[in-house]
């Protein structure tokens, strides 16, 4: 006789339903070899679906129930598979009941070369919004909206009561779906969930940048730490972030003949190997040439008291904008393109791997142009 499988539901907290198959005649069950009519699937649906997304998770839960039906029928009533076919639920099973935090944090600590700070961070509010303990079997994407309506609305620092900003929100969701994805590969997820929830858009940031008039009253400044100055000019000529410069080493410095100087390197965020040509007068910053693997900018560093000397500079040059090291990029970026060189060259000496980052800069241009034509008025 046959064994016939159907899909059942049993009501449990939360408004929701249960999903379960219901044997007949009974079946061994899996773990325990008795004789059973029942197998939860670990899924739910809502009982009163009200919005869109619950009416969707229902929607694609039960279409995952009833294939899991479908195949558990099939199997049960063909004997040569149906041990493989235990063996595959089982460990379907167990997989779920495992905890997707722990995961989360393994993922965290192999990156410890590569965006490790932002990693912890987002396993932080992780923990924070979960208590620490999420099982594979919950993640949904209710789930995963919920968590991202949290970072939205939280607040980073609870002191001084200021809320995430959207672009921190964005990198740490971001982290979420990267690990959804990691765990749909390793066969923890039986849907691409990553691939059903949508990102956080990112939000327009003031990009500041030094006019070529203010980037010339700098050259005439004198700074206090010559070293901070002769690197952030270089970021002006060059487009290079603080941690390129830092890390360059003249052994990725060479002369061609017929077509002058070249950086040889590897961008400390993307990874990509890049050959870029530097202009005579950005090559003049560098001082004299000293051994290969010594580093072109040696004791340039990164913190509260250097950077006090970066604003007391600044300020000396009678600038009053809020400028950092990394507006020197923004700077070359928007000189560059304000000069005619076209977006394209633009993008790839920035060394972005999209156009539409590059285009942040050209809206920044477009603006600059826009405000000087409102500058001249008539009596009329």
């Amino acid at each position: 006789m046959a064994t016939k499988v159907k899909l059942r539901q049993k009501e449990i907290s939360g408004n929701r339903q249960s999903l379960y198959l219901d044997f007949y005649p009974p079946i061994p069950h899996l773990e325990t070899g008795a004789p059973t009519r029942r197998e939860f699937l670990g899924l739910y649906v809502y009982e009163k679906a009200k919005t869109a997304i619950d009416k969707q998770h229902n929607k694609e839960t039960l279409q995952i129930a009833e294939q899991i039906r479908q195949k558990r029928e099939n199997h049960i009533n063909k004997p040569e598979v149906y041990t493989g076919y235990e063996r595959e639920q089982l460990k379907i099973k167990e997989q779920g009941e495992q905890n997707f935090v722990e995961y989360f944090k393994a993922l965290t600590d192999k990156r410890k070369a590569s965006n490790h700070d932002n990693w912890v961070s987002a396993y932080n509010y992780l923990v924070a919004f979960t208590n620490g303990n999420l099982k594979f079997a919950d993640l949904t994407e209710k789930f995963c909206n919920e968590f991202k309506e949290y970072l939205l609305t939280t607040q980073s620092n609870k002191s001084s009561k200021v809320t995430l900003s959207q672009n921190s929100a964005v990198s740490y969701f971001n982290k979420l779906k990267a690990a959804l994805k990691q765990a749909y590969k390793d066969g923890y997820l039986q849907t691409d969930l990553n691939a059903k929830v949508e990102t956080i858009k990112h939000a327009e940031t003031q990009r500041n940048f030094l006019t070529i008039e203010e980037l010339n009253s700098l050259v005439r400044t004198d700074c206090h730490n010559p070293l901070m100055k002769r690197a952030a000019l270089f970021s002006a000529l060059t487009g290079l972030r603080f941690s390129d410069i830092q890390k360059l080493v003249w052994a990725e410095l060479e002369y061609i003949e017929g077509n002058g100087y070249f950086i040889q390197f590897k961008q400390q965020k993307t990874k990509g190997v890049e050959m870029m040509p530097i202009s005579e007068q950005a090559y003049s910053l560098l001082g004299e040439r000293k051994e290969p693997a010594a580093k072109v900018f040696e004791g340039l560093e990164y913190s509260a008291y250097q950077n006090k000397h970066l604003f007391q500079w600044i300020g000396a040059a009678g600038i009053t904008k809020d400028i950092t090291f990394h507006c020197f990029r923004h700077t070359y970026a928007t000189l560059q393109l304000s000069a005619g060189t076209d977006i394209y060259t633009v993008s790839k000496m920035l060394g972005h791997r999209e156009l539409k980052t590059t285009q942040i800069y050209a809206k920044i241009v477009d603006k600059t142009k826009r405000d000087a034509a409102t500058k001249i008025k008539l009596d009329m």
